[in-house]
């Protein structure tokens, strides 16, 4: 068993001081309460701004933002996974996230391969590439937002063995019912945890989520307010699942686009 939090949180347009401080805030009323602290997509510059203000605020993976939190962790004694817009090379930007371990170091970034709305017109497109990282608690994957509301990039995460995918998000108020249908089916159809991390607020519809690998709740924020979601996972539970829906035994890689060039389920 081990402690998630989910860090629901109001992101101050362009402030990315002040998010930070609030986001560290939630961080240490944990203390070492949590195993794993995962943030909303882009918390710390907030979502709804223009191409030029997310270039004077994006930060490279060794920026300020990212050695700070990776300070926190050790803190905390926890992993943590935090979206942020990335400065890449040539100035480009990303919606990325970075997967920091309990000694804080830095297990990796992972970049948003699919981009919704305006977002093209701002970041570029990561690589379909969907890695997992091997932590004490679990295997887990990150999707950022809108790659949940696609079935494969799930899907591949499973067969490479996941155990938990974290979805940090920015979900609107007119899109919240298909947050409620898609990663409840995301956790059913690939028999995994799923841990929604939504803003709330600013046109989001807040309700951050664990999903347990038989589609059910297991435990919802508010949709109004900023809140921490703590919840204990029992990782011995997805394999009941696993035995009970056998999904990826009975699965056949030919259904998926690349066919032989996927792994063999790793169950």
């Amino acid at each position: 068993m081990f402690q998630v939090a989910a860090i629901q949180i109001t992101p101050i347009l362009g402030d990315v001081q002040a998010n930070l401080k609030r986001g560290i805030q939630f961080m240490r009323q944990l203390g070492q309460e949590a195993d794993l602290i995962v943030f909303p997509e882009l918390w710390t510059t907030g979502y709804y701004l223009s191409k030029q203000v997310f270039q004077q605020l994006a930060e490279t993976r060794d920026g300020p933002t990212i050695n700070q939190l990776r300070e926190e962790a050790r803190r905390a004694k926890a992993v943590v996974i935090s979206s942020f817009a990335e400065k890449g090379p040539e100035n480009q930007l990303f919606i990325s996230a970075a997967i920091i371990d309990q000694n804080g170091e830095l297990l990796g970034v992972v970049r948003k391969s699919l981009l919704w709305g305006r977002e093209s017109e701002i970041f570029k497109k990561g690589e379909i590439k969907y890695p997992i990282f091997e932590t004490e608690q679990a295997k887990i994957g990150v999707l950022i937002c809108y790659e949940m509301e696609f079935p494969e990039p799930s899907r591949l995460l499973a067969l490479e063995g996941v155990e938990l995918i974290i979805c940090p998000s920015v979900w609107s108020v007119s899109a919240s019912r298909r947050w409620d249908i898609q990663l409840p089916a995301r956790a059913l159809d690939n028999t995994v945890f799923i841990l929604g991390v939504n803003t709330v607020g600013n046109n989001s519809c807040g309700k951050s989520k664990l999903v347990g690998p038989m589609g059910d709740i297991l435990a919802e924020a508010s949709d109004a307010r900023e809140e921490v979601l703590l919840r204990a996972v029992d990782i011995q539970s997805l394999y009941w699942a696993r035995d009970e829906n056998r999904y990826l035994e009975d699965y056949r890689t030919k259904l998926t686009p690349g066919g032989s060039t996927i792994p063999t389920p790793i169950i």
